[in-house]
């Protein structure tokens, strides 16, 4: 204690004191004694249980017995020093002293007072203040140092991935939460965008990243890593960041929104589309028309198959009205609240026909720039209409066949399976069966059709038809074209029935509508339309109603002119040569020149004038 005792403490002011191996206090400066209270000598015998308040102190002393051994020394730490007015905070110092030859002693050196005291409580409320914002903020919060060791962390943190708060601090933030991406990944430290901030000294913000919680969980997070800079120089970084489990959910229910929207909005389009032919192709042939008994017959087959379930198979002739058969079948079917689709199979490109079938999905095929809904798809829950279906390639009638019997299908370029609950009614002017012997038509899919076949009659054999739907096409062919309805004569509807109609209502239906355009007055000219049909002028009519009408010759200079350049137009207003008005109308040019002259009929200034 030579040493030690050649250090003048008696007088000093400041808080010194020397410790013995057993932690004795065996010398305290003038200003330790003032705190004590004691007016004793210099040299004491005073466990440290008179100096200090362990119970406030629990370490204290453990960490003086290590610098006995260690010989190190520690730098203010808080401490609660005794004092004749009670206990005070204070701020300890403390070092190992040892001379040769001697026992090692402790030198401490404290400070104390109302002002320090004063400042430890203001700080201790500010921290508690602060610990207190930090913890109610919503947001995760946490510290990193200068190394990206963890300095601090909020409740929200410790919520949000279920940390505990002494498990982290002093660790890295990137190997507790964020080491994997989430795909199960590594995620390397030195691309994290956490530490970033400490590197590049720039605020990093991410919008979607996962952080991982303590039971092994992925939680999806936003976050913002900003640097702390302290007398520029970068000393850390704070990180903000918040779960957004919720907002992907809501992200993905709308995404499947939009989807299923986008779906919608394509299928409406379709159905529109599909509405439009069907309005046209309605307006095209109107109802089923007719009495016959070739007619009736079809219409009670119409009626027993309708309301079940069961594929139909409807055969006749180019014309007669197929398409019209399989909408009433539609109709009167418990599927009539759903589409009629129509696919009309020759009209489609061999390598089209999966795609426009089944639908495809976006880059499938050189072209394919959006999904695409099939014709099956479209038509789930009411009926598809394939006509012309003895057009389909041999090739690609297997493909059909499978998604008809399993009412499933996978789009072009899908790996998903879509399920429908389609009803099926063909068509076709084939022969079928002999299309199957000749080995271009499966056999299996044939009888896969025609569960219920149904033959429509052609025109010829329904004489008694004829009139009534003839007189249907000219009232509507009036109303269309603006002028007053017009009315066939018994002998008109008797040359139509002595025709044989090989194209069917089709061709009854063009006749009319090229008779309506070509007549004058309140007369339908079938004969301009007909040459084989005789000339419906009175001298012809020998009926007791016709006898009686007659046309001006003001009409008949009308029909000529009007006759004039409907062959004019057909021939593209060229005059001369083959194919030209005047070999049309079996006159010379020069004849049909100065008819034209006389009517004053000139050629449209949009037709070339090469034309001739």
């Amino acid at each position: 204690m030579t040493g030690i005792s050649q250090w003048q403490l008696q007088d000093a002011p400041t808080m010194l004191a020397v410790l013995d191996e057993h932690l004795i206090c065996h010398q305290a400066s003038l200003g330790w004694r003032k705190q004590l209270g004691l007016l004793t000598s210099l040299e004491l015998q005073m466990p440290l249980s008179d100096l200090f308040r362990l119970d406030d102190d629990i370490e204290l002393t453990r960490q003086l017995r290590g610098l006995l051994h260690t010989k190190t020394s520690l730098h203010e730490i808080s401490v609660s020093l005794l004092g004749k007015s009670g206990v005070t905070q204070g701020l300890l110092s403390v070092w190992h002293v040892q001379q040769e030859q001697e026992r090692p002693w402790l030198l401490l050196a404290a400070t104390c007072g109302e002002q320090l005291n004063e400042t430890l409580v203001e700080l201790k409320r500010l921290q508690t203040e602060h610990e207190l914002i930090l913890n109610a903020a919503g947001e995760g919060i946490y510290g990193l140092d200068a190394n990206g060791m963890t300095t601090f962390a909020n409740a929200a943190s410790t919520q949000i991935v279920g940390w505990k708060i002494k498990d982290i601090i002093g660790k890295p933030a990137h190997d507790v939460h964020h080491h994997t991406r989430s795909d199960g990944s590594h995620y390397p430290r030195n691309e994290c965008p956490v530490y970033h901030a400490l590197t590049d000294g720039k605020v990093h913000h991410v919008e979607n990243e996962v952080f991982w919680h303590s039971n092994g969980s992925a939680v999806p997070v936003e976050y913002t890593s900003t640097p702390i800079w302290q007398n520029g120089k970068l000393n850390g970084a704070v990180v903000v960041f918040r779960e957004i489990s919720k907002r992907k959910e809501i992200e993905r229910q709308r995404e499947a929104a939009y989807q299923e929207i986008s779906e919608l909005k394509q299928q409406l389009e379709l159905e529109r589309d599909y509405l439009r032919d069907e309005i046209n192709i309605t307006s095209d042939f109107g109802e089923i028309i007719g009495d016959s008994p070739a007619l009736q017959n079809t219409m009670a087959q119409i009626e027993a198959v309708a309301t079940t379930q069961a594929n139909v198979l409807i055969l006749g002739e180019s014309g007669v009205g197929k398409e019209m058969v399989a909408r009433a079948i539609h109709a009167k079917s418990v599927r009539a609240e759903k589409s009629l689709v129509k696919v009309n199979c020759a009209s489609i490109p061999k390598e089209l026909f999966e795609s426009e079938f089944f639908g495809h999905v976006k880059g499938a095929f050189t072209g394919a720039h959006r999904d695409r809904v099939g014709r099956l798809q479209l038509a789930a829950g009411g009926t598809i209409f394939l006509d012309e279906i003895g057009e389909i390639p041999l090739s690609l009638q297997s493909k059909l066949l499978r998604a008809l019997q399993e009412h499933e299908f996978e789009r072009v370029g899908d790996d998903k399976t879509v399920k429908v609950d389609v009803r099926i009614v063909a068509a076709t002017n084939l022969d079928l069966e002999a299309e199957v012997k000749a080995g271009r038509f499966r056999e299996d899919l044939f009888y896969r059709l025609s569960v219920f076949p149904i033959k429509v009659p052609p025109l010829r054999e329904r004489i008694n038809d004829i009139a009534p739907l003839a007189q249907h096409f000219l009232n509507k062919s009036c109303a269309e074209s603006g002028r007053n309805p017009l009315k066939l004569s018994k002998q008109q509807v008797n040359n139509l029935q002595q025709h044989r109609w090989p194209g069917n209502i089709r061709e009854l239906k063009n006749v009319i509508e090229r008779a309506v355009i070509l007549s004058r007055g309140n007369r339908a000219r079938l004969d301009l339309v007909m040459p084989g049909l005789p000339q419906t002028s009175k001298f012809l009519e020998t009926d007791k109603e016709s006898a009686s009408e007659f046309i001006t010759d003001k009409e008949i200079r009308d029909l000529e002119k009007a006759n004039i350049i409907a062959s004019l137009k057909s021939a593209n207003w060229k005059i001369w040569g083959d194919s030209g008005a005047a070999e049309l109308l079996g006159i010379k040019p020069s004849t049909l020149t100065y008819r034209m002259k006389i009517f004053g009929i000139r050629k449209p200034a949009s037709i070339s004038s090469d034309i001739q």
